[in-house]
């Protein structure tokens, strides 16, 4: 059983504040649509499980699959397909693999804030502002882009994260999974934060398809998974609302995910009613209709 005192200090009011999502329309002609986003993560995966990772040098090259091949893959297959994406990255992967990260600059694709090391941020935790910091640094120094987007390493989120990134210029943020449209979070002191883009669950290959040795979670094969992706579109498409990808190139750029990933951007495409965009295009037309509500 649970602490009795530790109970009692739970507050009585939900964990998010902020009003339900507004209905505002997707750009015409498009009646739904698609973030699609990627995590780059890279070997700090790994190391934020566990810093002695690093020694372990086969634990490491799961990560560092990303640059050798996981994302020359991915941008390959998005540039056959004209889309773009959001690429959110640690500022460690971008010190560690520069020409990497200058990759998917250069191919036009967005790229957001994912920590430094990829730590958990935790309720307060004092590395939160280092990690914002040293992230912001990193991206920088070697991209020359201040990102106006952000995901959370194990797409967790505290209170004081919240708050530090709008100190920080962040428009939007995507980690909650309290929605199916955006939405703009309410800190805890009533003041407007970022725009929300929330997650969808399903759209995460870490938990179908991670091909790690000690990974606890069986792997499902593409027809399973397909499947799924496909029915949750369709649905989503019926609710006029958003489905948001979680996919990491240490996953998806192998062999046997890259083949489902491909199939089903492909049937995404071909839903016409789809508008398949970056974070920061989502947000700004967030940021439109909003504006226009309010006067």
């Amino acid at each position: 059983m649970p602490d009795s005192k530790a109970l009692a200090r739970i507050p009585l009011i939900p964990a998010n504040t902020a009003p339900p999502a507004p209905v505002y329309p997707w750009p015409a002609p498009y009646k739904a649509a698609m973030f699609l986003s990627f995590d780059i993560d890279a070997e700090s995966a790994w190391t934020s499980k566990d810093p002695a990772h690093a020694a372990r040098l086969i634990t490491m090259s799961y990560g560092g699959f990303e640059a050798r091949v996981g994302m020359p893959k991915l941008l390959e297959l998005l540039a056959d397909l004209d889309l773009k994406a959001t690429f959110f990255i640690t500022g460690w992967a971008v010190d560690a693999h520069p020409a990497m990260a200058e990759a998917v600059v250069k191919a036009g694709h967005e790229i957001g804030h994912h920590g430094y090391h990829h730590l958990l941020p935790d309720p307060g935790d004092p590395h939160i502002e280092e990690e914002l910091e040293r992230g912001f640094d990193a991206i920088k120094r070697h991209l020359g882009i201040k990102p106006i987007g952000y995901r959370a390493p194990f797409g967790e989120f505290t209170e004081e994260l919240r708050v530090s990134l709008v100190s920080h210029g962040i428009v939007y943020t995507s980690s909650f999974r309290d929605d199916v449209r955006p939405y703009r979070h309410r800190l805890a002191d009533g003041k407007p934060g970022t725009i929300e883009l929330p997650v969808t669950a399903s759209y995460d290959d870490w938990m179908h398809g991670l091909s790690a040795r000690f990974s606890p979670r069986s792997i499902f094969p593409k027809e399973h998974v397909l499947s799924l992706w496909k029915d949750e579109l369709d649905e989503t498409r019926d609710w006029g609302a958003m489905v948001t990808t979680v996919l990491h190139p240490q996953v998806s750029g192998r062999p046997m995910r890259f083949r489902l990933l491909r199939e089903f951007l492909n049937y995404a495409k071909s839903c016409s009613d789809v508008w398949i965009a970056t974070g920061a295009e989502i947000a700004a037309n967030y940021q439109r209709h909003e504006t226009e509500a309010k006067r």
